[in-house]
């Protein structure tokens, strides 16, 4: 493929069938995933053509190696809550993370930099089975931060955990060991998986957390407002770059979003560029001082109130997601639209 755009410029789409004979690995799995490669492939070139993006290239082996296929007439089921039948592989022994009920459509089948195995299945369900939740007439507003990971617009605030942090003598101290062993050495790869495991497990407190914060503002909130991040621009600083990447914005914001869409709540994102943090929340008066982050609470020259830096930014993060909620940019279910 990369010979064929260097010579042509263009995307030519070739059947990994066509090389089966030249590369007999091919016919160790079973052709539905060769196809998701295929679509995998040509969506990546779609986009380079599109955008202009980086030139495809190779997944690195050092990263999670997945492949997914598809379920077609059965070929693809679990027998006894605990085997795992595949294409050209049968009764792979699984511990089921939970019981699940529908049609199986695709699998995929990952293994971590640490040597796990996971297993993630796609089922078609009942659409109304999810949507189990009430509406609310609850509208909050959401204040991401660094010292504070959200702050709601009712006061309430939600610690950084800051668990890169945490572990990151014990981490250091793991990939120094790592540096002083010899590439291809035994001892060298279970060190690798040590640090390995030791990633892993920052990660998982991360999401962990993630995943119980979304759930209870989307469980307990009708509208959700939030100020749109540029956190690649943010992670430019090099003083908070770490501490940005360590407490995630981004997936959470991610997570808000596909339950929200599940459980038939909305998600309101104001532009970047407003003040939130300037903004008297009582009379709207903008104070400009209010930029130094060393400031965390101050008092409103025109009206005398007294502001949490963090608190007042999610009330007015709240009225103004309201404003653009009222103006139609979304629809409106039948809200009582009050912060």
């Amino acid at each position: 493929m990369n010979d064929i755009y260097k010579n042509t410029k263009k995307f030519e789409d070739i059947t990994p069938a066509t090389y089966k004979e030249e590369f007999q690995f091919l016919k160790e799995v079973d052709s539905l995933c060769l196809a998701n490669a295929q679509l995998n492939r040509n969506k990546a070139f779609k986009s380079f053509f599109r955008h202009q993006n980086s030139f495809p290239k190779f997944k690195s082996k050092r990263n999670e190696q997945c492949f997914s296929t598809n379920n077609q007439k059965g070929t693809v089921s679990i027998s006894n809550q605990k085997y795992l039948s595949i294409p050209k592989c049968k009764n792979i022994k699984i511990k089921k993370h939970r019981d699940f009920a529908g049609e199986i459509k695709t699998v995929t089948i990952s293994k971590t930099c640490d040597d796990k195995y996971f297993v993630s299945i796609l089922v078609k369900i009942d659409e109304f089975a999810i949507n189990k939740n009430n509406e609310t007439n609850k509208c909050i507003g959401v204040d991401l931060g660094i010292k504070d990971f959200a702050i709601t617009s009712d006061g309430i605030k939600y610690k950084n955990n800051k668990y890169l942090k945490k572990s990151m003598e014990r981490l250091e101290k793991q990939q120094r060991k790592l540096s002083k062993m010899v590439k291809g050495s035994s001892n060298r790869n279970k060190q690798r998986i040590k640090v390995a495991k030791l990633h892993r497990h920052i990660t998982n407190q991360r999401i962990d957390y993630l995943h119980k914060l979304s759930h209870k503002l989307i469980n307990e909130n009708q509208v959700i407002c939030l100020e749109s991040l540029k956190v690649k621009n943010m992670e430019q600083n090099s003083k908070l770059a770490r501490s940005i990447a360590d407490v995630s914005w981004s997936r959470f914001v991610d997570m808000l979003d596909y339950k929200a869409k599940l459980y038939g709540k909305i998600i309101i994102k104001i532009p970047s560029n407003y003040p939130s943090s300037q903004l008297c929340s009582t009379c709207g008066y903008q104070n400009t001082e209010t930029k130094k982050l060393s400031i965390r609470s101050w008092v409103c020259p025109n009206c005398g109130s007294v502001h949490d830096r963090d608190i007042n930014a999610a009330k007015n993060i709240l009225r103004e997601g309201l404003e653009i909620l009222k103006a139609g940019a979304q629809p409106v279910s039948s809200l009582i639209l009050e912060p």
